[in-house]
């Protein structure tokens, strides 16, 4: 209904951004004497928090668990949790971006105004002790004061069109509800809010350039009957004619006795 097919990628792209922040977290773990005895990078994945929640809980239930590999921690999920129209960043609909098309001097590339968009992230981080999660909280909090700002290329093929997605941190939440016996598993949660600004875009569609401008002008009223009198009709055109939109050019004009 809408048109034709397009497809930026810009959600996935700002998934894959959103993730490549956090995959490079470490916890240490130390002996009484301060000397580091392990050094562990913290898994990331992409996943709904409820399943991870749920296989943690099920390490504690039954015989099938304990026969299952258990899952090892600290370990690192995140979501989209919400997609919201943000009104606030909308520029006027018929702002629009333009570019030429390589060996074409008659069409150009034209995109009007994106449509801002609030993308709700939900960063969660489990842990098995507190020292782990305080680290891990650690790594990241001081980066978002409480923005961190990416610069992100919307368009593969244009790589001249750079944007900046705000990363804003909105909180922090500790979850630790551990009232089971002493040789049970221990599982603490701490889940980071985040928002990310995100511009979507509409198909890049092909238009022509304008290269021949024709204007006829008359003298109102100064006919017969109050009727337009014709004067001239002026010709504009690019000098050379053969010029590409972004070299050096001028125009000539030229005077037509007849109307065009």
């Amino acid at each position: 209904m809408f048109g034709t097919w397009f497809y930026h990628k810009r959600v996935r792209t700002a998934v894959a951004v959103f993730g490549s922040l956090f995959n490079n977290i470490y916890v240490l773990r130390k002996n009484s004497s301060g000397a580091t005895v392990s050094q562990v990078k913290v898994p990331l994945a992409y996943a709904p928090r409820r399943d991870f929640i749920a296989r943690l809980n099920e390490m504690n239930g039954s015989e099938d668990a304990e026969r299952r590999v258990a899952m090892k921690l600290p370990r690192m999920s995140f979501e989209i949790v919400s997609l919201v129209y943000d009104a606030t960043r909308q520029l006027p609909k018929l702002n629009n971006f333009s570019q030429n098309i390589p060996n074409s001097i008659t069409q150009r590339r034209k995109m009007y105004s994106s449509a801002p968009y609030t993308l709700i992230f939900q960063l969660s981080v489990y842990t098995k002790s507190q020292d782990d999660g305080l680290q891990v909280v650690e790594q990241i909090l001081p980066y978002f004061t409480p923005q961190y700002t990416v610069s992100v290329k919307p368009f593969s093929d244009i790589p001249s069109l750079t944007e900046d997605m705000p990363i804003t941190i909105q909180a922090v939440t500790l979850e630790d509800n551990f009232d089971g016996a002493i040789g049970d598993r221990r599982t603490i949660v701490y889940t980071l809010d985040f928002e990310v600004k995100l511009n979507l875009h509409g198909p890049l569609n092909e238009t022509k350039i304008i290269r021949d401008v024709k204007e006829n002008l008359y003298l109102q009223g100064a006919g017969l009957l109050d009727s337009d009198v014709f004067l001239e009709a002026l010709q504009i055109l690019p000098d050379p004619v053969s010029v590409n939109a972004d070299s050096d050019y001028g125009f000539v004009t030229n005077f037509l006795d007849s109307a065009q």
